[in-house]
């Protein structure tokens, strides 16, 4: 069965040949008939490095204008998985073509007219954040909000896993907001994870190499790290206790976790443990997607001296708290939501985004429904079906309203 790759390449004007010569495998493109095979049957030679090629893939994609948000089912069969859930009716691959996922997660962004025809006086879902009372915290979110701030402030490690779109990036700006308002006396160290992969075939590795500096740098941005592992890891030590002695507290925090190699994975441990007396000097806070929930899996001998030192805590879809998020976001801007969105609205965008995922083998094979109810996902729903009531002239979104703004995602 042909891939969604197929459908994007075909929007974007891309021949298969086209693709062939864009990705290099042993020095050379990949044959016209090895790419139709992968396209049109999902079929991957043996004698191929799957992984590396689909990430030249999606290099390809991007640097032809394909947004990031595409690529989470590029890889999937179509009709086959990730279809969208129906209340109205069973599952049943094999019905008419239903919309992606990917359309979902789309960024929009509502038009000037739109917000005029709305009296919005800005964007609720774009550039929002510009305080922590821009939050909004359901008790889940409030949970792993006071959880990231006590790890900082009192030491520790923290693993905070979730979706595309959960809200991962605003709780991490919400921290650093947290320390700097409060003059919180707390050091925070992010290495640099542009581009980070787990090994070096992907993208660069973050080592703890990598690391170490950057701690020497944060603490002290005019040291120069030592060449040396065992001289600047000394060197690390020292400026950690140098700076514990005035009274300062440090966190490192790692984004995109998930792209984490294993052996860093087990290093951090040994950053963990460093300490003057009895007091710990640097806490920790890994943000990753959910592939980071597999790589600490307490069954993995590798990691599993770090696995029994992290709390791990989810974000989990807002599901019956949507309705209480965009209550939230339109009173950020000073409107009252409910001049604006029926309550058929809400069980739309709830059933909008809910997927049907395949899962096991056999006899045990079934479908299973998974909820996409994250932050990014309702405001770029929304944001469409708000620009397609002014189109129509509605005073207020419907249910109705949802459902056809997604239909017109589907169609474009």
């Amino acid at each position: 069965m042909a891939l969604i790759l197929k459908q994007v390449i075909n929007r974007l004007g891309l021949s298969q040949t086209q693709l062939a010569r864009s990705i290099k495998y042993k020095g050379n493109s990949l044959s016209n008939a090895t790419v139709n095979l992968i396209v049109n049957y999902n079929q991957w030679p043996r004698s191929i490095d799957e992984e590396l090629i689909k990430k030249q893939i999606e290099d390809t994609l991007l640097a032809q204008g394909l947004q990031e948000e595409f690529l989470v089912d590029l890889f999937e069969e179509t009709g086959a998985k990730n279809i969208l859930a129906d209340n109205s009716a069973p599952v049943d691959p094999k019905s008419e073509k239903k919309e992606s996922t990917r359309m979902l997660l789309r960024k929009h962004t509502l038009s000037r007219a739109t917000r005029a025809h709305f009296r919005l006086p800005r964007d609720p879902f774009t550039d929002e954040m510009q305080s922590d009372n821009d939050v909004f915290l359901s008790d889940e979110i409030r949970y792993v909000r006071e959880a990231m701030r006590q790890i900082a402030k009192h030491g520790g490690m923290l693993a905070v896993i979730g979706e595309s779109g959960a809200g991962k990036s605003t709780l991490r700006q919400d921290l650093i907001e947290w320390i700097n308002v409060n003059h919180e006396p707390i050091t925070v160290i992010e290495p640099y994870v542009l581009g980070m992969e787990d090994n070096e075939v992907k993208g660069k590795a973050l080592k703890s190499v990598d690391i170490s500096g950057a701690i020497i740098n944060a603490i002290d941005p005019h040291a120069k790290p030592r060449r040396s592992a065992e001289a600047r890891a000394r060197q690390m030590h020292d400026l950690l206790k140098s700076s514990a002695q005035t009274g300062r507290k440090h966190v490192l925090i790692v984004e995109e976790a998930h792209g984490l190699p294993i052996p860093t994975l087990k290093h951090l441990k040994r950053f963990y443990e460093l300490q003057e007396g009895f007091k710990k000097l640097l806490s920790i806070i890994l943000i990753g997607q959910t592939e980071l929930q597999y790589k600490l899996s307490e069954h993995n001998p590798e990691v599993r001296e770090v696995v029994q030192r992290t709390e791990i805590v989810h974000l989990k879809p807002l599901d019956a708290k949507v309705e209480d998020y965009i209550h939230h976001k339109f009173k950020c801007v000073g409107i009252d939501y409910s001049d604006l969105f029926e309550s058929s609205a809400f069980d739309e965008i709830l059933n909008r985004l809910r997927i049907s995922v395949t899962e096991g083998h056999g006899a045990s094979r079934g479908v299973k429904v998974r909820s996409l109810c994250y932050p990014l996902a309702v405001n770029n729903l929304v944001t469409g079906a708000l620009n397609l009531a002014h189109r129509i002239g509605a005073q207020k979104v419907t249910g109705e309203v949802v459902a056809e703004s997604v239909k017109e995602r589907e169609e474009y």
